[in-house]
Parts: C-alpha cells; structure tokens; sequence
C-alpha cells in the first residue's frame, strides 16, 4: 500500500529559495526524461529547445490577490488576522482568523490601515475556519497585502514578483508558481517558433502548501477550488490531441483543472466552470497531458504525489537528488523542471 512517508525527502534549509531570480527566465532548468530517465541542466530561457512548432502550452492565468487583512474586532479591539481562503460568491469569503477563538458568527472586524473596509462573521466553521462577508471587493483589494508561503521569510519588495507575467483572472491566494519563469520576451519567442499558448483558470488554496498528515494519501480531503476553461480552450486542446501535437501543462494546478474536465468522458476534454477537487497520485491514468513543466515541490505534498504520478515516484525522488547535489532551488521562487 502507498504511504505518504513514501513522498518523504530531506531538503536543507538552504535550498529553499526565499527570493526570486532575476531576469525571471534564469533560473535553472532541469530537463527529466521519463522514457529514459535522463536528465539536463539548462536555464529555463533554453525552454524552447525543448518545444516543438505545434506544441500547445496550458497556463493558469490566476491572479493572486492580497489575501492577508490585518485589523482589529470591532467593540473589543483585538487584534485580527485574515487569511482568505476562497471566494464563495460575490463579497463572501472562506478565511483563516487569528486567533480564531475570538470570532463568532455575528461579530464585525474593521481591517486594513490605508484604506480600511468593515467586514462581518457570518459563520464560524468546525475546521476553525471563518466565513466572512464584505461590502465591497474593490477596496477589500486595496486593504489587504498578497500573502507569501510560510517558508518563504524575505519580505517582498515587489509584490508582481509573485505574480505570472501573464495574470490575469484574481481569486489566487497562492501563486501558479511554475508559470513565474516566463517573460513576455521568452513568450514571443516561443509563439514565434510555432508554440501555441492558451489559458484555463484554477483559483489556488492554501492546500498547495499543507503536507499530507494521515499515513495513507487516500485518506487526504484537498481542498475544493474553483477554475474554468472555455470553449475556444476546448476546440484547441482537442484539435491538438486530434492533430497529435504535444500538450504541455505549465505548473500541477492546470493539469489537475485539464483531468477534472476530462474524467468523465474518456479524455475529452469539455468546457468546464466550477470546483475542482481532483488528487492526482500514483496509479492515476492520464487522459490529457504529454509534458509538464514545473516546480520542486515540498515534501509529502499533493504536488509531489502528482509530479510521482506523471513521471514515477522513483525517477522524480532521482531526480530531486540531483538538483540538491547541483544546488538547484526549491519551492515557489525556486528553479524549474520539464519532464518530457
């Protein structure tokens, strides 16, 4: 039986970047092989040896938003911190509080400092979680601040440095981190060799971040998130699949939207809108994607399960082997990797 100590690794501290490289396509690339196993060291604007004409690129084009809000419970003056977690509907938000104990359903929070917005606890979760509502999305934006993982220590000087070049839909609490590789440069070279590039939607949680605690991986509920593909996405993933012509999904979040939108009906794909709670790991047959570039990813994490799924679990553990030994970087602002 699997076992997530399975997807266990040792990473040194060291090795987990805390800020990104720049130009945004220096960093490393490593090149995985799964028919053969082997592995290059290029730099991730050596992508396009590695793409042909034809080739169909899938991008989440999530955007993330400034999710952490810190202010204060109306009446009592404590201290608040919100983290949302998802959008539920128009003005209302699933959100991580601290402390939590101090919130109930019906208590008001006044958060943010320059601009500050009003919010309500409409629902108090038995998870801890908070179901808050607010009474305007434009200046929620304005109050909050974009969050970083929990490994990540360096303040964040830019905020559009944890952004894609590309980013466009907001609803991400977490960056589609594979994705913050490409340059708009780096892109146009690509299309101008024959790469197609499209765009899906997957609206990130903080589950990307979280390792699985039960010892079996079946036994892990991920979190529901919210994405959507279109139907002009659709006519060309099918007609690429059709025409035999390579998928590449850039980063787990859109292979994991591409497999939901095509469990039910042999691999084709179909246009999608909703909730995606799709875990992807060892021993899942995959309908919809020939290449993947990505990220190295955390420890007994879903992400690691999925990359295992895609290219076996002991060529990806071989694999991040080698980066450590290489001194590649890890994680959200780390370095890439494309298996083919």
């Amino acid at each position: 039986m699997m076992k997530t100590s399975d997807f266990d690794y040792d990473l040194p501290l060291e090795r987990i970047a805390q800020t990104a490289v720049e130009p945004r396509d220096y960093s490393r690339l490593m090149v995985l092989s799964r028919k053969d196993g082997h592995m290059e060291h290029r730099h991730f604007y050596e992508v396009g040896d590695y793409l042909h004409p034809g080739d169909l690129l899938v991008c989440n084009n999530s955007r993330v938003i400034p999710a952490r809000l810190l202010g204060r419970k109306m009446g009592g003056g404590a201290k608040i911190e919100l983290l949302l977690l998802r959008r539920l509907e128009r003005g209302v938000w699933e959100a991580l509080a601290r402390p939590g104990r101090r919130l109930k359903a019906g208590a008001m929070v006044q958060l943010g400092e320059s601009h500050i917005i009003e919010a309500k606890v409409i629902e108090k979760k038995d998870d801890g979680a908070v179901i808050v509502s607010f009474p305007d999305e434009e200046t929620l934006e304005k109050a909050g601040a974009v969050p970083l993982p929990p490994y990540i220590h360096t303040p964040l000087t830019n905020p559009g440095r944890y952004q894609t070049v590309y980013a466009r839909e907001k609803g991400s609490v977490a960056a589609p981190t594979a994705g913050l590789h490409f340059t708009s440069k780096l892109m146009k070279s690509l299309q101008d060799k024959g790469v197609r590039f499209v765009f899906v939607t997957l609206h990130l949680g903080l589950d990307s971040f979280r390792p699985v605690q039960v010892d079996d991986p079946a036994e892990h509920v991920i979190h529901k998130e919210y994405g959507e593909i279109t139907s002009e996405v659709v006519r060309e993933l099918n007609q690429a699949r059709a025409d035999g012509r390579r998928v590449v999904c850039v980063g787990t979040s859109t292979v994991r939207l591409l497999e939901y939108a095509a469990q039910e009906d042999e691999g084709c794909i179909k246009a999608f809108t909703g909730w995606v709670d799709l875990f992807i790991r060892p021993g899942h047959q995959f309908n919809t994607v020939d290449a993947l570039i990505t990220n190295f990813h955390l420890p007994r994490s879903t992400l690691l399960m999925l990359v295992s799924a895609f290219a076996g679990r002991e060529l990806i553990l071989q694999a991040y082997r080698e980066a450590m030994n290489l001194g590649y970087r890890f994680y959200s602002f780390g370095d890439a990797m494309l298996i083919i």
